[in-house]
């Protein structure tokens, strides 16, 4: 009996401590939000740690005390709406919706029992009620398995709640939005195979400019109001219109301690594209897993949208990033013949260990820090971007999308689908080359069994460059750029006219941007799913570098760095 009262009373204890704790940090927090902002916006940031040693009670209460500062900030964030297109109501038969890996008509109608279980499911989220949604490949050894929508509901203790963050919503399934989209990935399609070198002379290239530039409301970056070979298929971020096309962390050897990443690769066989035939289209829409792809026997740099496409293929989740931060971060070594070492970009001038004279950083502000930060991130990103995904936008896939223009043009299914596209020269070309209107695609499989809006690939890039250039200091020049050879046999210097100008940050941005992008080449997303996605990222980050600010003991002024909009922030 006394035992019992005894843990009464300490659990008694433990609540009233806990309330006292979370009591004293929203006060806290509330006069940090008068002085700052209001409680939620950049600024009203959770107190810095900086009580030195301590033991038992008083380390145990400091660590609690800063965890609920750190969710309280998060608990007062505004709740944001979250817009979506509407498509999912205006068409009865979810014709503007994701439903690859459902049973489908002929035509790649959804089956509406299959649908309506699948929405149930993203309702109740109730792990039984996926179980539960019928499959559509008639060869179950075929059949490919919805990709993880579970993962958008979970929970995590850094950072801003996935469900916090808001996206704009996607394109409607009419627009003229959506047509200059669409128009832009049947492009990236028929230039898989051209040299990204030669896209100033290519007369295929002047074409898809052309073309886009004709569209009525198609939004990459431009020129004088027109699309340019210099322009195509790129995003206007800080650096990322300046240089070749691929940025220089997806070329230079990657110093990997006593190994190297050299970065030729293995790509695959030029010319050869899928699901352009409709039977094929059409297994691939009900989930069937077709056989894999051809290759070249022959390893190269990345040169073309092929390549780049391959790349992004198979990549491991945030091997671009650590891969640009051993190059960053290593010093360049006349004595290491192959890789010549990296560039020695010098961390972000708010680095509390610069100038120090008796220490350096290592799990805090220094190179196991760097490393290990960027797989802290990714995971997170895949978090936020899961929920946008199965649970708001549920965006159809460029590749669904082109099989309803080609059955509203070929069987005379009645799409509203606008006429840019229809009368683009884009799809004529298409029609020209294979006889249907699908979209060539660069992978077998089409597109991974997820919603296109966000992107994973877009969200995991957009946070871990947003850490790099925090860590980092992003205005170092990137000294001797190299391009590769048109064959992607060899590297040779890059001699452009803004050959000087390449900095770490605007090649950080790039690196985003090809990765991203490199998905939209590949057939698999779409514009709007790689630019905002890579923002989306980039507030996860932000939010996770705020927690992360308030655990530190050294005197730190903040983290200070270039968003993609190219405003700067200290975080």
């Amino acid at each position: 009996m006394k035992r019992d009262d005894a843990k009464r009373r300490k659990s008694r204890h433990d609540i009233d401590l806990s309330r006292r704790a979370f009591l004293g940090s929203a006060a806290m927090l509330t006069a940090a939000g008068s002085l700052l902002g209001t409680p939620g916006v950049a600024g009203a940031v959770p107190k810095p740690n900086l009580a030195g040693p301590l033991a038992g009670n008083r380390r145990r209460n400091q660590a609690f005390r800063a965890r609920v500062e750190s969710a309280n900030f998060n608990h007062h964030l505004p709740i944001p709406a979250h817009p979506t297109n509407g498509d999912e109501a205006l068409y009865p038969d979810r014709i503007g919706s994701y439903s690859k890996g459902l049973p489908h008509n002929s035509f790649g109608e959804v089956d509406m029992v299959a649908y309506n279980a699948f929405m149930r499911a993203c309702a109740t989220g109730l792990p039984a009620d996926f179980e539960a949604i019928p499959l559509g490949c008639p060869n179950p050894a075929q059949q490919m398995k919805l990709v993880n929508p579970q993962a958008g509901l979970a929970f995590d203790l850094e950072g801003t709640d996935s469900h916090q963050f808001t996206m704009r919503a996607a394109p409607a399934f009419a627009s003229a939005e959506e047509a200059g989209e669409i128009v832009e990935n049947y492009w990236m399609a028929l230039l898989h195979d051209v040299a990204f070198t030669d896209y100033g002379t290519s007369p295929m290239v002047q074409d898809a400019a052309d073309d886009l530039s004709a569209m009525s409301d198609f939004r990459g970056p431009k020129v004088g109001g027109n699309v340019t070979p210099e322009t195509l298929f790129r995003e206007d971020v800080p650096g990322g219109l300046m240089g070749p096309y691929i940025s220089q962390f997806l070329w230079r050897p990657a110093p990997f301690g006593a190994e190297y990443v050299e970065k030729r690769m293995r790509t695959v066989a030029a010319g050869v594209e899928y699901m352009t035939a409709a039977a094929d289209w059409l297994d691939v829409q009900n989930g069937c897993k077709p056989a894999g792809p051809q290759f070249d026997p022959t390893r190269r740099y990345i040169r073309n949208g092929r390549d780049l496409s391959q790349w992004v293929h198979i990549d491991v989740l945030f091997q671009a990033y650590f891969d640009a931060a051993l190059i960053i971060m290593t010093p360049p070594d006349a004595t290491d013949t192959v890789t010549g070492g990296g560039i020695g970009c010098p961390p972000n001038p708010g680095n509390p260990y610069i100038g120090s004279q008796t220490q350096e950083g290592f799990g805090t502000f220094g190179g196991p820090y760097f490393a290990t930060i960027l797989a802290e991130v990714s995971t997170r990103a895949l978090k936020a971007v899961w929920y946008q995904k199965w649970f708001l936008h549920r965006r159809l896939r460029p590749e669904a999308f082109a099989g309803h223009i080609h059955h509203k043009i070929a069987s005379g299914r009645n799409y509203s689908i606008h006429d840019d596209v229809l009368n683009s020269d884009a799809l004529a070309e298409v029609f020209s080359e294979h006889g249907t209107y699908f979209l060539p695609m660069a992978f077998p499989e089409g597109s991974p069994l997820h919603p296109a809006y966000g992107a994973g690939h877009a969200t995991v890039a957009g946070a871990c460059v947003t850490i790099l250039k925090a860590l980092f200091n992003e205005t170092f020049p990137v000294a001797n750029p190299v391009v590769a050879s048109a064959d992607g046999l060899s590297l040779v210097p890059y001699v452009g006219p803004d050959a000087g100008s390449l900095t770490v940050g605007g090649e950080l941005n790039k690196l985003a941007v090809n990765v991203a992008f490199g998905r939209n080449i590949a057939g698999v997303h779409w514009r709007t799913d790689g630019g905002e996605s890579m923002r989306l990222g980039e507030a996860l980050a932000i939010s996770i570098l705020r927690d992360q600010r308030a655990c530190y003991s050294e005197v730190f002024g903040g983290f200070t760095f270039t968003k993609f909009d190219g405003t700067t922030i200290t975080v």
